[in-house]
């Protein structure tokens, strides 16, 4: 059971059984055995559904314990997940729901209220995540099993169910588990497919890295499940653990997360570095910059008392228990990091992406090297497209279990990143050291990460501000944790409707309003600036966009 993923989480609920596993914020709590359960009524309604193996089920909603309900009953099922943010906007909802094949749907009442079913015709089943009502369904046999399914379950699979009873898939380790969308937009969405063989070697990976986190302690989710680093490292490596998964229920601000995690008390924090940095520079710097504490951090052997203190108090603020923050997503601010490892803050930094489910690099905070991204993970090779890996950047390729299969329906989208010889091309430029630190120099993907660790496309960002007639040529970049418009105008454009300079911002700012209202909430643009000259370009007229984001 070691060797497949199922294998491990079955493993996980037969020893753990009289644990708890899910707790909901301010709901009830389901113990393994409870997950067990639930997990064999869905299957029910599965097979009264006429769901076969090898079919799509998406689910789309916040975090919940029926978000992890379902997703691990479509997997023991022999189905395949399609995991969509709950953020993403309605058009782009229904097209990866219709894009991927999905024959059911699990989704929060809510998006279910704002989604057209015609634009998805394929699509046979909707289920509530609230609480797995039928919201709709085009089958005369689930509509009646759905109405009569409490006392169907009194009769046969609730009465002395039992660890025994527990009938799941047997997976291949090349079979598609996980269908994982890198894009909300209609227009070029990728579904990266994620085989068993990757989400089995992540979590076994995590399991055996992190030796303090035993069976029974909390872990507090407050990650996008729908995204692969929140599924791997707060949900899956916490279930096949038997840990107990606490579901933070909101947007994880300083105050939420001390509240929170005071009360759990978690040895494993998992991060994006916007929330340590948000900490660090909205609470600690200000603090560190008053008197005495200014002084005293001047003064030979009195500062190391400083940072020991600061050091507890930063670890308080998460519960009092940490072992270590783990890092991911995106670079962490270098002031940030250079402070963090003054006072001696058990964090380190990985490096993953999607098509990788998502570990490519880690390392355990006492081996961390700053500006680094760890290591190359078990079951994993990399090495740097460039004639000198050690001191010439060149782009990171990445070769091995962790690898997916590639990009769904998309075969020329799989071939420009998918090598023959097996090395798939990440996007990101970085060097390697001679101890094998990875370090990244830059992204060709220029990703930008959202506040709960969603993934942010500057490039579609800026294809909805070209649309305008009155932008010339647009950059998305980030700045403090928010999306920043830079604008370059059409001259012709605004001197043909009679605008003058003076009243740009009051016109530009209109029209970024309405762009707004077809962006995803994590993603709005949050400001703008107006360019007055043109954008400096490379010889192939790209533009140089490091140039505007330092």
């Amino acid at each position: 059971m070691e060797s497949t993923f199922l294998g491990l989480i079955e493993q996980s609920i037969r020893k753990n059984w009289e644990l708890p596993a899910l707790t909901d914020y301010e709901g009830e709590t389901i113990y393994y055995k409870d997950l067990a359960l639930q997990i064999a009524k869905l299957h029910e309604y599965f097979k009264a559904g006429g769901v076969q193996k090898g079919d799509k089920i998406a689910l789309c909603g916040r975090n919940s314990s029926n978000w992890a309900v379902a997703f691990f009953g479509t997997l023991s099922f022999g189905a395949v997940v399609v995991s969509i943010l709950n953020e993403f906007d309605k058009a782009s909802v229904e097209y990866i729901v219709h894009h991927s094949d999905a024959k059911v749907f699990f989704t929060d009442t809510a998006i279910y209220q704002k989604i057209d079913l015609e634009s998805m015709p394929q699509l046979e089943t909707v289920v509530s995540l609230d609480d797995f009502s039928l919201l709709h369904g085009k089958s005369k046999k689930l509509k009646s099993f759905f109405a009569n399914a409490d006392e169907y379950f009194k009769k046969t699979i609730t009465k002395d169910f039992t660890a025994n009873d527990i009938d799941w898939h047997k997976e291949d380790k090349d079979e598609l588990a996980i269908l994982n969308y890198t894009s909300g937009t209609t227009s070029s969405p990728k579904g990266v497919m994620i085989p068993y063989r990757s989400v089995w070697s992540n979590t076994k990976f995590a399991n055996e890295n992190v030796p303090f986190v035993q069976r029974g302690d909390d872990i507090v989710c407050m990650l996008p499940m729908a995204h692969t680093y929140g599924l791997a490292f707060e949900i899956l490596k916490s279930i096949a653990l038997g840990c107990h998964v606490h579901f933070l229920g909101k947007t994880p601000s300083p105050r939420i997360i001390k509240e929170e995690f005071a009360k759990y008390r978690p040895k494993l924090v998992i991060a994006v570095p916007l929330i340590i940095e948000k900490i660090v520079t909205g609470h600690i710097f200000p603090a560190i910059e008053k008197q005495p504490v200014k002084t005293l951090l001047k003064v030979p052997i009195i500062n190391i008392f400083v940072r020991k203190k600061i050091r507890k108090q930063l670890i308080d603020f998460f519960g009092g228990q940490l072992c270590e923050m783990t890092i991911g997503g995106a670079s962490l601010n270098g002031e940030v990091e250079k402070f963090l490892m003054s006072i001696h803050f058990p964090f380190t930094v990985g490096y993953g992406m999607t098509e990788c489910s998502p570990l490519i690099g880690y390392i355990s905070w006492k081996e961390f090297k700053s500006q680094s991204c760890g290591k190359i993970v078990d079951r994993m090779e990399i090495k740097i497209d460039s004639d000198n890996p050690e001191t010439e950047v060149g782009e990171i390729l990445v070769r091995g279990t962790n690898v997916m299969l590639g990009y769904y329906k998309n075969k020329e989208a799989t071939k420009e990143v998918m090598l023959p010889d097996g090395w798939m091309k990440t996007g990101d430029l970085g060097i390697i050291d001679k101890d094998g630190f990875i370090f990244i120099k830059g992204r060709n993907k220029n990703l930008i990460l959202g506040s709960s660790g969603q993934n942010i496309y500057p490039e579609e960002i800026e294809d909805k501000m070209n649309n305008s007639p009155y932008i010339l040529e647009s950059l998305a970049i980030e700045e403090d944790g928010k999306v920043v418009a830079l604008i370059f105008p059409d001259a012709d454009a605004m001197e043909q409707h009679q605008i003058e300079p003076k009243d740009y911002d009051a016109f530009f700012a209109n029209i970024i309003k309405e762009i707004n209202q077809t962006l995803p909430g994590y993603s709005k643009i949050s400001s703008f600036r107006i360019q007055e000259e043109e954008f400096e370009k490379t010889p192939k007229r790209s533009i140089r966009r490091f140039k505007y984001m330092e």
